[in-house]
């Protein structure tokens, strides 16, 4: 494959996002410190990343979701729940990532030392909104992140599609190879928190409607 040909550093280590260029490796801890530019920045294995603030549809979506996850958490002490600029930093690896929600039980939200600083660990649940730039197989390579970092439960939601990509750990695959969420779930269903946030139940014609 020639020079002109080679696929581009994003699309093998990011493809849900666009490597910022010519900046170095980059700590985690800078994503609370960079300025809002329209851009959301994550840190993959060290290397910065960006994609473009989401209309008002992916963020309504997200505010929903956030909202009520957070509401039935804290009235039945489960434990936190972060909105999308909630920045997790994976153990023993230099990434953060930033999803639309962000649930963490009551046993790891005391593991906490800092609550100024990255969540020191993976989500339990993570929820991602794509945007209409965004394919599966983008969510996909993003999705495997979560899960081999700890995550227990992600949910990658399409506005356009009305549906929901439910993803678990068994859905793993060996790095680089093709994965498939083992369920995904259309508008007549509902999102059910299993027993990552147990009891949780949202209808997903409600979540997903157009503002």
């Amino acid at each position: 494959m020639s020079a002109q040909q080679a696929i581009p550093p994003s699309k093998t280590l990011t493809p849900w996002a666009e490597i910022v260029p010519r900046v170095g490796p980059t700590p985690v801890d800078a994503l609370l410190t960079i300025p809002d530019d329209g851009w959301r920045y994550e840190v993959v294995e060290g290397v910065l990343v960006r994609v473009a603030g989401s209309g008002l549809w992916a963020t309504t979506i997200g505010r929903r979701l956030a909202g009520r996850l957070g509401d039935f958490v804290e009235d039945h002490d489960l434990g936190v729940v972060s909105g999308a600029d909630g920045v997790y930093k994976f153990p023993g690896a230099r990434t953060g990532l930033l999803p639309d929600a962000g649930f963490l039980d009551a046993a790891h939200r005391a593991l906490v030392p800092d609550i100024n600083k990255p969540i020191p660990f993976a989500p339990d649940l993570a929820a991602e909104v794509a945007s209409p730039s965004q394919d599966s197989g983008d969510m996909a390579a993003k999705v495997q992140i979560y899960l081999r970092g700890g995550t227990r439960l992600v949910w990658v939601l399409w506005p356009e599609r009305q549906a929901v990509d439910v993803w678990r750990p068994e859905d793993l695959r060996p790095r680089y190879q093709d994965m498939r969420p083992s369920t995904s779930l259309g508008a007549d269903d509902s999102l059910d928190g299993e027993g990552i946030v147990p009891g949780f139940r949202v209808p997903l014609a409600r979540l997903l409607r157009r503002p």
